[in-house]
């Protein structure tokens, strides 16, 4: 499959963005929450642009594999964490077959920039271990917060056309359950974050496999 139009995705550092702020708190402690820190507990980053998250989880002693389609994130990820296990590689590619199974994959703001989010789910949930759980962020859309952006007249500005290889793809809780659903997760919950749930910033969905 042609990965040009993601492979050009822009990474100017290797910091972490505005949404991490929000997010990791959250994602820390549901991983932390899952693994057993005194082991070193794995886990895959699908989709870890120039890597500073699985940097920060490799801080808290996770052994962290990822994998981005940008050649950009992954030549900033291999200048700034060389000590990280981090590639060049596509949600849209085999990747079980290559890095194995995890009991943890994460895929942080990654979902609303695919093309194939059938394709994408069905990766995700080939790289999550019998038993194990993926978590996934994405920003949160919904009546209320909808509603809000078009009375305020934020709506442009929220749902931008002029952010070159922007979000592609508006996620519900709803839209999002079935498509981890489909994909063959069993039990899938929510957490939403950033301000007050009703006009959450993002998302997170903890799917589980059996």
């Amino acid at each position: 499959m042609d990965r040009k139009e993601i492979s050009d995705y822009r990474w100017g550092n290797s910091e972490l963005s505005g949404s991490h702020d929000y997010l990791l708190p959250t994602v820390l402690s549901l991983i932390g929450g899952l693994l057993d820190r005194t082991e070193g507990g794995r886990v895959f980053d699908l989709g870890c642009g120039n890597g500073s998250v699985a940097n920060v989880f490799f801080s808290h002693g996770w052994d962290v594999t990822g994998v981005d389609p940008s050649n950009e994130g992954i030549e900033q990820a291999s200048t700034h964490y060389p000590h990280l296990k981090l590639y060049e590689g596509s949600a849209y590619n085999d990747l079980s077959s290559q890095y194995g199974q995890f009991p943890v994959v994460t895929s942080l703001e990654v979902v609303e920039h695919v093309y194939y989010p059938r394709l994408y789910a069905a990766t995700l949930f080939s790289l999550v271990e019998p038993g194990g759980t993926a978590i996934i962020s994405t920003p949160y859309h919904g009546y209320w917060k909808n509603l809000v952006l078009a009375l305020t007249g934020r709506m442009d500005s929220h749902f931008t056309v002029l952010w070159d290889n922007g979000h592609i793809k508006f996620w519900s809780i709803k839209t999002l359950k079935k498509l981890l659903i489909d994909a063959g997760f069993d039990y899938i919950r929510f957490e939403r974050v950033g301000r007050v749930p009703t006009l959450a910033k993002s998302m997170i969905a903890i799917a589980k496999k059996k």
